[in-house]
């Protein structure tokens, strides 16, 4: 039986291969068989097993010519999307996107739905343009007219201000007259 990937035959025995609808063997097998599938398996997972092994110490070995050619980590990204970009380039799916995308492109409604667009740009622009002149000359005017005087309100809590002062002084002077005057005075009866 000859194994996928390696263009060998292998020297084990050929095996009943009918599946069932659900992908699973028959049950027919023999212990045999299942002794020598067993068996199989464990020389695939060795063989894989020994292949990430070598895999790994080549790509250690790429790392070392890559340093001593001064090629760093980032070229090597950028050199594998480079790689992966050209790839995806030349991938069918992309290839009929393009040539989908390219159809769209020339289509009557795709050309007026851009031409409508861009004419409503336009017009957003210039509308957006009258008004930031429009706006610039209000401020201009503003600017040039003088400033108004403070408002009579201030004025007129000033004068409140003042008035309470007034009044708080007259109250004060008062009550050091009366003082001066019950100084010495208690209900006609003096104590010294």
């Amino acid at each position: 039986m000859n194994r996928p990937g390696f263009g060998g035959v292998s020297t084990s025995m050929n095996f009943s291969t009918r599946v069932t609808e659900n992908g699973c063997s028959p049950s027919d097998l023999t212990e045999e068989d299942i002794d020598n599938l067993k068996f199989e398996l464990a020389k695939m997972e060795d063989e894989i097993q020994t292949l990430r092994q070598v895999l790994l110490v080549r790509e250690k070995y790429a790392a070392d010519i890559r340093r001593q050619l001064g090629m760093g980590p980032l070229s090597n990204i950028k050199q594998n999307l480079s790689k992966g970009w050209q790839d995806v380039q030349t991938s069918a799916p992309y290839l009929t996107a393009s040539a989908t995308l390219e159809d769209i492109s020339h289509s009557n409604a795709y050309i007026r739905t851009r031409e409508t667009l861009s004419h409503a740009g336009q017009v957003t622009s210039t509308a957006l343009s009258t008004m930031g002149v429009t706006l610039t000359r209000r401020l201009a005017e503003m600017r040039a007219l003088p400033l108004p005087s403070p408002p009579r309100v201030f004025s007129d809590m000033r004068s409140m201000m003042e008035m309470r002062e007034s009044l708080t002084q007259l109250r004060s002077e008062g009550m050091r007259q009366t003082d001066r005057r019950t100084d010495g005075q208690t209900d006609g009866v003096s104590f010294v």
